[in-house]
This record gives C-alpha cells, structure tokens and sequence, in this order.
C-alpha cells in the first residue's frame, strides 16, 4: 500500500497484481491449454450436435466464455477436459432449446450443407454419410456415442460428462449403434 497526499493508505494496483497467486494464474495457464488442446474434440461434438458451423461456432465462444468465468468453480474433482466436455454439451443442448430444434437433421437441411459434389474424395464422402447418420440421432444419444466411441471415455467418465447415470450413457451408446448402423446400411444400399 502507498500512502496518499492526505495520509490514507492506497492499493497501488501494480502491486495486488504482483501478489496474484501462483495458482490462480496456472490454473488459466491450465484452462488455455486444455481448450486448445481440446478444441478439435470439442469442435467436433458442437458440430454434430448441432448440425451447423455457425451455431458451432457461436456456441464454442459462449464456451470458452463461461469456462474462463467460472473456472473459480472448477473443483478438480475431475480433469478439466471432461468439465470442459461438460460446458460444450450443456451449452449446446441450451441452444437446441433455444432454437426450439430438438428433431435430428431434415435430409433437406443435411443436402443443403453438403459442399459441392464435384472432385469430393471417398474421405470426404464416408465423413459426410457418417455426419449424416449421426444426424439421425438424438442430441443425447449423439454425445454419448461420440464421447465413447470417438473420443474413448468410459461410461462412468462420460456420464460425469452429461450429467446422467452410467446405465444411461450405456444404453444410449447402444441405442446409437444401432441406429447408425441402420442408417449407414441404408445409405449403402440406396448407393449402390
């Protein structure tokens, strides 16, 4: 503290900055690192459940927002990927709300964000039937079989994730094989 021109003590801010705690400026260290290393991931659920790349971005901005506002809150009860995870589906799941949007995709609005046809590899292709059938799932259905399918948690990590019961992650794993593996056959044999 420095004293002022009529003797009361000021916070000379330079200093409270000086004296921030260690911890405090590591765990954003933390936060950065987590998110960048994450954002592919992250990306990738907002996307799929989203099924825009306008809504994906708007959503991972409100993300990354409120993990930086709350990460006084993190608790690290758990890594801060999954809490990460955690805030990507939430916000994603409120904005299906708020857009009032709950069905999967129409296969109108799937043929209308498919890029143009034209030189598209077989990579691409199978990527685009893969999006599509996911599409077909439900939003909760969906994150659950990207987070133990794709991205490799267990049950009891990706439940932490949605914020339900191990038995339900399981099912809705399982629900959403089977639905996928319907719907990629169908479009195998519309194909050929």
């Amino acid at each position: 503290m420095t004293p002022s021109a009529d003797g009361a003590e000021v916070v000379d801010l330079r200093e409270r900055r000086a004296e921030a705690p260690a911890p405090r400026r590591s765990a954003h260290a933390t936060l950065a690192a987590a998110m960048a290393a994450g954002d592919d991931r992250l990306r990738a659920l907002a996307y799929h459940l989203l099924g825009s790349r306008d809504a994906m971005d708007d959503v991972l901005q409100e993300v990354y927002v409120k993990a930086y506002r709350h990460l006084d809150e993190f608790r690290g009860e758990s890594t801060i990927a999954t809490w990460l995870y955690r805030i990507t589906y939430t916000t994603c799941i409120d904005h299906l709300r708020r857009e009032q949007r709950t069905d999967p995709m129409t296969s109108e609005q799937i043929e209308d964000a498919r890029p143009g046809s034209a030189g598209i590899d077989d990579h691409l292709a199978v990527r685009d039937e893969l999006h599509q059938a996911l599409a077909t799932l439900s939003p909760e259905r969906c994150a659950a079989v990207l987070l133990v399918l794709r991205d490799g948690y267990n049950y009891v990590a990706a439940a932490e994730i949605l914020g339900v019961p191990p038995g339900t992650v399981a099912s809705r794993v399982a629900h959403g094989r089977r639905q996928l593996a319907a719907a990629l056959s169908t479009d195998t044999e519309g194909g050929e």
